[in-house]
């Protein structure tokens, strides 16, 4: 099969290994950088081009679209849909994803578990929001960051304030987390594909820190799910539409949260605490469904021939 990795960079530890893995088994891959993807629309007909010339004959898409160029990288990987091309995460359940605030809310109104939350715009009113989060500290998170970026841990309101007076000024929107003590420095990563649980590890942020990102210095240390927490992975992912995802949750006293639906996951971490070859799972997964697709096509069209 042909295969595209949309990435902005190949060199990307998840890209490359996806890369290598698909030539291992046997696929043609290229990478393209969804920035550099040229999209032209006319009457019926949709096309990307790439380096002057155009994309054909793709078989499948596995998009690793980060926090530049989001909106770009979401257009790309909607024009290969436009076109037919199978794709692993499709661009409405990217979008649902990145949408930090909005990917809480489906999953609170589906009765899933979330940190208290707060959004406000209405200074005067911090203290009553600080109150329905159980005072302070709380974790102050940005609506577009990735890998710990755009998260602040406030000990007091006044530091609230004045976190949230630089953010407001920016133009920008601040989610403010009830901190769950319990678990600082301490959360759980699920991937889940293709509606199965792959793997799982609990990562621990490095002394001084409170953010556990393997970015940021944090260390994985392989966990087997239990099934409750398998089965809160797979809802969520199915919920927000994804095939591929990596779920990020904290274990409370009360029960496991959900912090977040994560649409393209970084893995080098979970391959490293695990030893699972999460690359091949992701390559096998999106051959497995290019294929059901063409059939599916296949068998549409003889319907309509008869």
């Amino acid at each position: 099969m042909k295969i595209i990795i949309l990435s902005r960079r190949g060199s990307f530890y998840s890209t490359r290994r996806l890369r290598d893995a698909a030539k291992v088994l046997g696929h043609e891959v290229k990478v393209l950088d969804p920035l550099r993807c040229v999209l032209i629309l006319e009457h019926g007909r949709q096309r990307v081009l790439y380096g002057g010339r155009e994309v054909k004959g793709v078989d499948v898409v596995i998009p690793r679209i980060g926090t530049f160029g989001t909106e770009y990288g979401i257009s790309v990987v909607h024009q290969f849909e436009l076109m037919g091309v199978p794709v692993v995460n499709d661009h409405l359940a990217i979008a649902r994803a990145k949408d930090k605030l909005g990917c809480l809310q489906i999953l609170a109104s589906r009765a899933l578990p979330v940190p208290p939350t707060v959004l406000t715009r209405y200074p005067r009113k911090l203290h009553d929001a600080l109150r329905h989060l159980g005072g302070t500290p709380v974790v102050l998170k940005l609506l577009r960051g990735t890998q710990g970026t755009g998260v602040v841990l406030a000990e007091s309101a006044t530091g609230v304030e004045s976190v949230l007076d630089a953010i407001w000024s920016l133009g920008e929107d601040i989610m403010i987390q009830k901190f769950i003590r319990e678990s600082k420095g301490k959360d759980l990563r699920i991937l889940v594909i293709g509606g199965e649980v792959v793997g799982a590890m609990r990562r621990t942020a490095r002394e001084g820190e409170f953010r556990s990102n393997i970015h940021r210095g944090g260390t994985g240390t392989m966990v087997e799910p239990t099934p409750t927490l398998a089965r809160l992975a797979i809802d969520a992912t199915r919920i927000v539409g994804l095939d591929v995802a990596g779920v990020d949750l904290l274990e409370s006293d009360e029960g496991p949260l959900l912090l977040e639906v994560n649409a393209s996951p970084g893995f080098q971490g979970l391959e490293e605490a695990t030893s699972i070859d999460v690359a091949t799972r992701m390559i096998e997964y999106a051959v497995k469904m290019a294929a059901e697709r063409g059939r599916a096509r296949t068998a549409s069209a003889r319907t309509r021939e008869a």
